[in-house]
Order: structure tokens, then C-alpha cells, then sequence
């Protein structure tokens, strides 16, 4: 068992739609599970800058990050469990070609239907906290 966990950064992106707050979803092309945009904090990297890059790459996302991380969970993949830290994204710029569009698909989504479709996803637990910080500015 590898001692050091290793560690990841994920965004919740949201966006304002009218009247209608949702957030981003994102899938590998041909695959039924959807998620967000994470991945491995790199060394040299804090967790902020990851998820800026992350919700860049795979989504085609650029925004600024709304206060501290929202909260962590736990997966396991290939042996080991790793730890995502989760930062809610206001996204203020959306592209239509990205680094990985070619492999994933992106989907705006309401609150509501994001727990459905995320109904077993680690992330669910959050994201009411996540929709508290952009209502309320507080988690």
C-alpha cells in the first residue's frame, strides 16, 4: 500500500442561466457515468491552480474559483484511494473546441438533475454546500 494518498483537485463549475443556476457536468465520450472536471495536483501545484487547469482541459472551462474548497471525499482507482479536494468554479468562459473534446462530452445541468446523474458519484454529498456558496457566498 502506497503511504503518501495520492492527491487530486475538483471543480463544481456553475454558471447563472437567466434566473437558473447550474453546474457542469463532464463524461467520457461512449461512457454512462458522468462527473467534474479533476485531477492529480501536480508538484509544484496548489490545489487552485489544478482545478483551473483541469476545468480547462477537460471541459473547456475558464472561471475563478469562489472561496475555499467546499469539502473532500475519497475514491479508490488502480490499487490506492485518492483524495479529491472540491472547489466550487463560477465559470466566466466557455469554448466550443478544448484540449479534450476529442474525448469527453460536457452537459449544463440543474442542481437538481446533477444529483440524479451523480446519484453515485462521491461528489453528490457537496453539492448542496456548493449551491449554498454561490446563493449565499458561504458554505
Amino acid at each position: 500500500m502506497n503511504s503518501s494518498v495520492p492527491q487530486q483537485a475538483a471543480a463544481i463549475a456553475v454558471r447563472q442561466n437567466g434566473e437558473a443556476l447550474e453546474m457542469c457536468l463532464i463524461r467520457k465520450k461512449g461512457k454512462k457515468n458522468w462527473g467534474i472536471p479533476k485531477g492529480i495536483i501536480d508538484p509544484g501545484d496548489t490545489p487552485e491552480e489544478t482545478v483551473l487547469n483541469e476545468a480547462w482541459e477537460e471541459a473547456g472551462l475558464k472561471g475563478r474559483l469562489l472561496g475555499e474548497a467546499v469539502g473532500r471525499y475519497e475514491y479508490e482507482k488502480w490499487y490506492t484511494t485518492f483524495v479529491v479536494t472540491v472547489y466550487v468554479m463560477e465559470v466566466l468562459e466557455q469554448h466550443a473546441d478544448w484540449q479534450e473534446s476529442g474525448l469527453r462530452e460536457r452537459r449544463w445541468t440543474s442542481f437538481g438533475e446533477a444529483a440524479s446523474l451523480l446519484m453515485d458519484h462521491p461528489v453528490r454529498s457537496l453539492l448542496d454546500r456548493a449551491r449554498r456558496v454561490v446563493t449565499n457566498g458561504v458554505a
